[in-house]
């Protein structure tokens, strides 16, 4: 079934026991006020709201889980606008007490009981979403005993929701004991939060406000619902009593000690917010300085990149960069100053011969007014760039504070300048490389990345073993395969083939291995696996660049096999009940060949079983469409033919003799495409 559709279901279902519970609760306690034998059996609303619970919390955890992409903030924000709900609509309810004439209605027991049923299951539905976010946050970046720790926590919630539904009483000791029991796991699991070190500032403060209206909401529900129940009329004739739910009061304590803690955490790291910060941006300008050469086309970029970066990591105001030409004279270069004042300034500079700014004679920059008439800025600070040891050029950077540039600045501004030096320097030198062997680095780096980029090793499980074969055609390749363990009981399958050749494939196939790991350990469907993927793509691939997929997910405990293809190779798949290897029937349009939400219509899911002897047999159209001296392709009919043949031995070896009737047909191993040839035999 699928999320969408469970999603919908448990909204109904908790809607619809809402309902019933609130009519039957008030059944009941109507018949019990009126001293009236009632029909409705007095355990009936406690199963109900056990029900409705289990019911919300299957809500929330299907609908985050299917938004898997929402950040931290974002689940916060969540919270926030369902308890804001909650809270308006208990809010409503308390001013009815105080309007006129309304106190003979509202103190009446039948309607302090429906604004308790009202707004208890409201907070209940607040605590399952906030109970599920928590989940995201404490098994963020899991260990295996943070996993242990919370699996026990909910199995025991679990226990909790049976032992709270059923129509029996605890003694007031053993409640006590077990809810003793929940908070001390309650602290331990609120020792994780990871997640607090992965905001900025800026969200941290966010975090900081929505975590105290998530606190409020709960504790003035909490109030709010104590109160409706503690001014009853009778008391002891109250049907749901939140107050002796364990499983209510256990998931409300774990939320209000989590939140707290989470709180706390955030508090404690915000002094320290902007100093990481602030080194974090320093390494990762200092990591763009020294990437520029990879990244550029020209030195003109690299110049701007420098001043960007130079600029950012010491809070300056501007810069400029001064560059010797070939001819007598510099270039300039600004960032938020004019180039005519830039040059007016570094005249007057050089001409009053200013100490410790172009001659680097001192550590730190005394006030420059009098040097700096006529301009806004106060403080200076200069360092050289050298390109093989020649003084190529000098950057400025500027304040409008008055010594407002300290030692640890101005080093950091001569480590930049230095790296800059080097960046230029190599960037030179590559450009004369490139001139001269710029087709040989290609296929190199091409030839890396793709031997990068391929499997040393397939997954291999008692349920099945597998096999590969992949050899490029002149040293480049866009074929691509990899497996990768889901779960004990779940592995995934991908083979795929860029369009186009050269390191421009050898740069896709990288992406379509990010892609292939970061969405497989999700979990996902296949279907949705292509759907996600062809949306990342299409912002990286070129126009006109595509990639054909086939991805599957081996349930080894089900034995059965499902999988979505994207204008692949069809799949062989060779059955020892039938003893044939037969081609699937089955659709689907290449990543990237249609960018937009239509491509969502042109990719199905499919499924199979499988039986030990089986085998599934993936390739690239390299393997088909290889030609002989005569011009005859190998084609699919003569692929088959080889399984039906090879059906009985190793996988290894079905791929080995494969591929050596493959050059034998051919006639030689200089072969025009890719060929890549993976074969699975299931146990």
């Amino acid at each position: 079934m699928r999320a969408k559709a469970i999603i919908r279901l448990m909204f109904l279902l908790t809607n619809v026991t809402w309902i019933a519970l609130l009519l039957s609760a008030l059944a009941v306690m109507f018949s019990q006020h009126a001293g009236i034998p009632s029909d409705i059996p007095e355990w009936l609303p406690r199963v109900l709201l056990g029900i409705f619970l289990a019911g919300a919390y299957l809500y929330y955890k299907f609908k985050l889980e299917r938004d898997e992409l929402l950040s931290f903030i974002d689940l916060l924000w969540r919270v926030f606008a369902t308890g804001i709900v909650a809270t308006l609509v208990s809010l409503i309810l308390k001013i009815l007490e105080f309007l006129p004439g309304s106190s003979r209605l509202t103190s009446h027991f039948l309607y302090q009981e429906t604004a308790y049923l009202i707004i208890m299951p409201l907070w209940a539905g607040l605590m399952m979403i906030s109970f599920t976010a928590c989940k995201r946050f404490i098994l963020y970046q899991k260990t295996k005993w943070s996993y242990r720790f919370w699996m026990i926590f909910e199995y025991g919630l679990l226990g909790l929701w049976i032992l709270s539904a059923l129509p029996i009483s605890l003694t007031d000791r053993f409640d006590k004991v077990l809810l003793g029991i929940f908070v001390v796991l309650a602290l331990v699991l609120s020792a994780n939060t990871r997640w607090v070190a992965y905001l900025n500032i800026r969200q941290k403060l966010t975090a900081l406000t929505l975590l105290f209206f998530i606190i409020f909401f709960h504790g003035f529900l909490f109030y709010t619902s104590n109160t409706i129940v503690n001014g009853l009329y009778h008391p002891e004739t109250g049907v749901v009593d939140h107050r002796e739910h364990l499983l209510l009061l256990t998931v409300f304590l774990f939320i209000i000690v989590y939140s707290v803690f989470s709180f706390l955490v955030l508090i404690f790291n915000l002094p320290t917010s902007s100093a990481f910060e602030q080194k974090l941006e320093e390494v990762m300008n200092f990591r763009r300085i020294s990437q520029s050469i990879q990244t550029e086309q020209s030195e003109e970029s690299v110049y701007r990149i420098l001043l960007e970066t130079s600029v950012s990591t010491v809070n300056a105001d501007a810069a400029w960069l001064e560059m010797k030409t070939n001819n007598p004279g510099v270039n300039i270069y600004t960032y938020g100053i004019k180039e005519e004042e830039a040059r007016q300034l570094s005249s007057r500079l050089h001409n009053k011969e200013v100490k410790g700014i172009f001659d680097q004679s001192a550590d730190k920059t005394h006030n420059l007014s009098r040097y700096l008439k006529g301009s806004k800025f106060r403080s200076v600070i200069a360092a050289p760039v050298k390109v093989k040891d020649e003084h190529a050029g000098t950057l400025v950077l500027l304040k409008e504070l008055a010594d407002g540039f300290n030692r640890e600045m101005k080093q950091i501004a001569a480590t930049f300048a230095n790296q800059a030096g080097i960046s230029i320097e190599n960037f030179r030198l590559m450009e004369e490389a490139f001139q001269n062997e710029r087709y040989k680095e290609e296929l190199k780096i091409a030839r890396r990345v793709q031997k990068s980029l391929l499997p040393r090793q397939l997954e291999q499980d008692t349920c099945f073993e597998a096999a590969a074969f992949s050899e490029s055609a002149d040293e480049v390749g866009g074929d691509y395969y990899d497996t990768l363990r889901l779960t004990d009981e779940k592995v995934a399958v991908i083979i795929a083939d860029v369009s186009g050749k050269g390191t421009t494939a050898a740069f896709h196939m990288s992406q379509m291995k990010g892609v292939f790991h970061s969405l497989a350990d999700s979990s996902i469907s296949p279907e949705y696996f292509m759907r996600r993927a062809n949306r990342a793509l299409a912002y990286c691939l070129d126009r006109g660049s595509f990639i054909s997929a086939a991805y599957f997910i081996i349930h080894t405990r089900n034995r059965m096999v499902y999988y979505a293809r994207a204008g692949h190779c069809p799949v062989l798949y060779y059955r020892a009940a039938d003893r044939k290897a037969t081609y699937l029937n089955d659709e689907g349009a290449a990543l990237g060949m249609v960018r937009h939400a239509g491509y969502d219509q042109l990719i199905k899911q499919n499924e199979f079983s499988f039986e030990p002897g089986d085998l599934l047999i993936l390739y690239t159209d390299g393997i088909t469409e290889a030609r002989n001296s005569a011009g005859e392709e190998f084609g699919f009919d003569r692929l088959s033919e080889q399984i039906n043949q090879l059906y009985h031995l190793p996988a290894d070896a079905i791929v080995q003799s494969v591929i050596e009737n493959l050059y034998a047909f051919t006639g030689t191993k200089n072969i025009n495409d890719d060929y890549t040839l993976l074969v699975i035999r299931f146990r």
